[in-house]
């Protein structure tokens, strides 16, 4: 059977089109799924017994994707210098050292207040923010931010993409409606870690992201 110079130049037109835009295959064993962070808050204990009560223990309500960490069914309410309220911010476990409220920038102007984008527990000089639960107040004189873009990945993970912990790279998100680059995304290496990028609400609708869109890191 005879190929005409138009099938062959189809031909090759699509092989040199699958050349430039990168190997189908490489891109889906490159790809990164993303898990969106809505606002929420971690307690530390004594901040937990005055909000809800002497002695209270976290009620578990589900598993989130990375080891170890879950959702409670408790929720409370941020308030900031504006003195509106945001209503029904999920608690999130297990208790940690320092209690750290994290924001999307949107969540930032209806409280009024101008948190830092930071690493989680980076909390020096973040802003004050204001808690209140069905026992107590708590005032943070710090502790509102609004979460840097990362990665958490596996040490097998960080080895198969050539990074390590605390390194900066930069991703496609091409998976959702509108097509953009995010840069300086931070590497976050542990074996306890899931690999999974996380972005907060502000970030996903800006690309038309969903739970378990994918991003690709930028060679």
């Amino acid at each position: 059977m005879s190929i005409s110079n138009v099938e062959i130049e189809a031909i090759v037109k699509k092989i040199v089109s699958e050349i430039a835009s990168g190997n189908p295959q490489q891109d889906t064993l490159n790809a990164i799924p993303v898990g969106i962070s809505n606002r929420h808050i971690h307690l530390n204990q004594a901040d937990l017994e005055t909000l809800f009560g002497k002695g209270y223990q976290l009620t578990h309500l589900k598993d989130l994707s990375q080891p170890g960490q879950y959702a409670c069914k408790e929720t409370l309410t941020l308030v900031g210098p504006s003195m509106r309220a945001i209503e029904g911010v999920r608690v999130l476990g297990p208790l940690r050292k320092a209690s750290q409220v994290e924001i999307s920038v949107t969540d930032s102007y209806v409280l009024k207040v101008k948190p830092p984008v930071r690493e989680s527990g980076k909390l020096e000089g973040s802003s004050p923010i204001t808690i209140i639960g069905p026992r107590g107040i708590v005032n943070l004189s710090e502790g509102c931010i609004i979460a840097n873009r990362h990665i958490h990945m596996s040490p097998s993970d960080a080895a198969r993409f050539g990074v390590q912990d605390g390194d900066y790279i930069d991703v496609d998100a091409t998976s959702g409606t509108k097509r953009t680059r995010w840069f300086d995304v931070q590497v976050r290496v542990h074996p306890d870690f899931r690999l999974e990028m996380h972005v907060d609400t502000d970030d996903a609708n800006a690309v038309g992201f969903k739970n378990g869109s994918t991003v690709t890191p930028v060679k």
